[in-house]
């Protein structure tokens, strides 16, 4: 079963359409995150309320950071695809995986817990395995 699967994880990341569906999931993701309680907040940046060059979100508060308040920090912040804040399509994978990573870490710290976090293993395959089609 497991080589099934794998198999059809290797297929889903090489489809010609694995980008647009998979940034459907990030903010698939992002809804659902929302819709519990847990929605974050890429509409101004959480330290200066600045709304212009938001490029990442604090792993801490769910708030996106402007450029200018994340000098020095960007290796502690998630990167924020222009995507995932409804401006425009993903522009490449590298965009999707970063929206994926984002919603990803809020999955597990705020909502995966006890026999469910075979669900981030499942999905965390999919995710390398969207990441090796890039590389």
């Amino acid at each position: 079963m497991y080589a099934a699967l794998s198999g059809l994880l290797d297929a889903v990341a090489v489809a010609p359409s694995a980008r647009q569906w998979a940034a459907a999931l990030a903010r698939y993701e992002l809804l659902l995150l929302a819709e519990l309680g847990f929605g974050l907040d890429l509409d101004a940046c959480v330290v200066t309320g600045s709304r212009a060059h938001l490029a990442f979100v604090s792993p801490k508060s769910g708030g996106a950071v402007c450029i200018e308040a994340a000098t020095g920090h960007e290796e502690r912040l998630l990167r924020l695809p222009a995507f995932l804040r409804g401006d425009g399509p993903a522009g490449s994978m590298t965009d999707v995986l970063d929206g994926l990573a984002i919603t990803g870490h809020f999955l597990d710290r705020d909502l995966i817990e006890g026999r469910n976090r075979e669900l981030l293993t499942v999905r965390a395959r999919l995710v390398d395995r969207l990441g090796r089609a890039v590389a």
